[in-house]
């Protein structure tokens, strides 16, 4: 689960994703992408150039890939936007969702 902090220096969302060992990953919020009822967020990975290790600290190697992922915008009981994984019938909607936002926008 993730919490949503307004970042003051740019105006963008920033997305704080916690793993279950406790560690802290910051997120941008890229886009919304709306997929019926539902809305989801296209987050992508907030990096100190400084550090010098992986980034999900896997030891997959993928430091040179963009950090990007979907999640779930869901009212928690405390009435604030919470992130959630989204279900696998959920991620490739909106993945169909995106690519159908990706080619309006190039036909413009």
């Amino acid at each position: 689960m993730a919490n949503k902090e307004n970042d003051v220096q740019d105006e963008g969302v920033v997305v704080v994703m916690t793993d279950d060992q406790g560690n802290e990953y910051y997120y941008e919020e890229e886009m919304i992408i709306p997929v019926g009822e539902e809305k989801y967020a296209l987050l992508v990975g907030i990096h100190n150039e400084e550090d010098d290790h992986d980034h999900c600290g896997c030891g997959c190697g993928c430091e040179d890939d963009e950090d990007v992922i979907i999640a779930k915008i869901v009212i928690g009981e405390d009435g604030e936007e919470e992130y959630v994984e989204p279900t696998d019938e959920e991620f490739e909607a909106v993945q169909k969702a995106y690519d159908a936002l990706v080619e309006e926008s190039e036909q413009e």
